[in-house]
């Protein structure tokens, strides 16, 4: 669904990542993994065309980035943001029913389907007690919720979540990793980044280690995430602790610092 080959990426003047490769099948889920500034929104941000690449090549379903429109992208892509801001009192439906405006005319109103789809994708997020309230009267995790209904009310094959936990509490963290699993087992393909690397291990078949803008490592969670590398990531000690029935996790050493 997603392919991305010797991708250069970053801004006019300004390099932050080079020679990423990867690619996301239907029913796939991706986690990509790295620390702050290193290069995960920029990266999202150049596969969905909003940036310019500065090299290499992006094909989503199959057709190259550069032969695609900007509504055509979004009726084959999602996008997630890492955060958002209210500033209208739209209600909860109307925020999510503006995913369906890709799949109308100029002029067109929402269809009786429209608002079914974006109230079943309410539904899909246990948030459809939210649909009547105001996006800028609910918490900023409610409102991350409603980011990603929206994203589903567009019918996308592919889904991009730039940090989609990263203001929800633990409960609705969790409950994301499911619903990501989810839309994989629907065929969905799922391209998501995180801070921490126990929701690859929830929810990903592969994981990406973005560090300085480059590939650190490439493959299945229990391959890749591993304490020497997420030393080499993130710069301090961690251990991967083996689980009951083959799982793993994860476990910082407070106080201790990779090579110290």
């Amino acid at each position: 669904m997603l392919d991305v080959r010797g991708l250069g990426f970053g801004f006019p003047g300004r390099s932050v990542g080079r020679d990423v490769s990867f690619a996301v099948d239907a029913g796939e889920v991706l986690c990509v993994l790295g620390p702050n500034g290193s290069g995960k929104t920029t990266l999202f941000r150049t596969v969905l065309g909003l940036l310019a690449r500065q090299g290499g090549e992006i094909s989503i379903g199959g057709a190259p980035l550069e032969g695609l429109g900007r509504a055509e992208i979004a009726r084959r892509a999602g996008y997630v943001p890492q955060g958002h801001s209210a500033y209208f009192a739209f209600t909860v439906l109307e925020f999510v029913l503006m995913g369906r405006t890709t799949h109308l005319g100029a002029f067109s109103t929402p269809a009786r389907r429209d608002v079914e789809v974006a109230e079943r994708a309410l539904e899909s997020l246990s948030i459809a007690a939210l649909a009547g309230k105001p996006v800028t009267e609910i918490s900023g995790g409610e409102r991350q919720l409603a980011l990603i209904a929206r994203a589903l009310a567009q019918e996308p094959r592919l889904l991009v979540m730039d940090e989609p936990t990263a203001s929800l509490d633990f409960g609705n963290q969790v409950r994301v990793m499911e619903h990501i699993a989810a839309l994989a087992r629907s065929g969905i393909a799922v391209l998501f980044s995180s801070h921490n690397p126990d929701h690859a291990l929830l929810a990903a078949q592969r994981v990406l280690l973005l560090r300085e803008g480059g590939t650190l490592a490439l493959g299945e969670p229990r391959v890749v995430i591993r304490a020497e590398t997420l030393e080499r990531l993130y710069g301090v000690k961690i251990e991967v602790i083996e689980l009951p029935g083959g799982r793993h996790a994860c476990m910082p050493s407070l106080g201790h610092r990779a090579g110290g």
